[in-house]
Order: C-alpha cells, then sequence, then structure tokens
C-alpha cells in the first residue's frame, strides 16, 4: 500500500516562504513522476510542480520562478520550496506519485496566504 503523507503547510503573509514536504512510503525512484497538485475551493485540482524519474521537471505559468520542486532520494521525500507568496496560491496543497497508470494521492496540506 503506498502512502503519500504531506507536511508544512500553514498560514504566511504575502511575500513569504513556506517548504512542503512528501513523504512516501516506498522508494520515490519507483514513481515514474512525482508532482504537487493543489485545489483552491470551487477550483478544479491543477498541477503546480511535477518532477520525472529522472529530473525533468515541470512547472505551472503561474508558479515559475518562485517555486521549486526538488527531492531527496535518501529519504523518500519531494519537496515544495514555495517563495514570494500571493493570496492566490492559497489552496489545500496535495502530493501525487504516478506509477505505470496509477495515481497516489497523499491527504493534502493547507497553505493559507494572508495578512
Amino acid at each position: 500500500q503506498v502512502q503519500l503523507v504531506e507536511s508544512g503547510g500553514g498560514l504566511v503573509q504575502p511575500g513569504g516562504s513556506l517548504r512542503l514536504s512528501c513523504a512516501a512510503s516506498s522508494s520515490i525512484f519507483s514513481f515514474s513522476t512525482m508532482g504537487w497538485y493543489r485545489q483552491a475551493p470551487g477550483k478544479q485540482r491543477d498541477l503546480v510542480a511535477a518532477i520525472t524519474g529522472g529530473g525533468v521537471t515541470d512547472y505551472a505559468d503561474s508558479v515559475k520562478g518562485r517555486f521549486t520542486i526538488a527531492r531527496d532520494g535518501a529519504k523518500n521525500t519531494v519537496y515544495l520550496q514555495m517563495t514570494s507568496l500571493k493570496p492566490e496560491d492559497t489552496a489545500v496543497y496535495y502530493c501525487n506519485g504516478r506509477r505505470l497508470f496509477n495515481d497516489y494521492w497523499g491527504q493534502g496540506t493547507q497553505v493559507t496566504v494572508s495578512s
């Protein structure tokens, strides 16, 4: 049973930073892609950032230059470093791991950007 556990969310002021962590119960290299998605109230869940097994990264246009996805294979953990946060970044952030034709999701962590 694959488990993905997010942590690191919280309340931050505009312009601030947060780092989200996603700890996997198995090797992160067993996934073809790992990524972060977010869902704001009343909106669909959208891709924020992803990293392939080969280390290729992809970002939503709205976060390019502000967010960075990284991984630590020894800790089986994927990170999302978020800087210059804006109120529109407020959402529940979900970790995703894709393996063959299966998607695995974490429980989500709330990020609120507000003064």
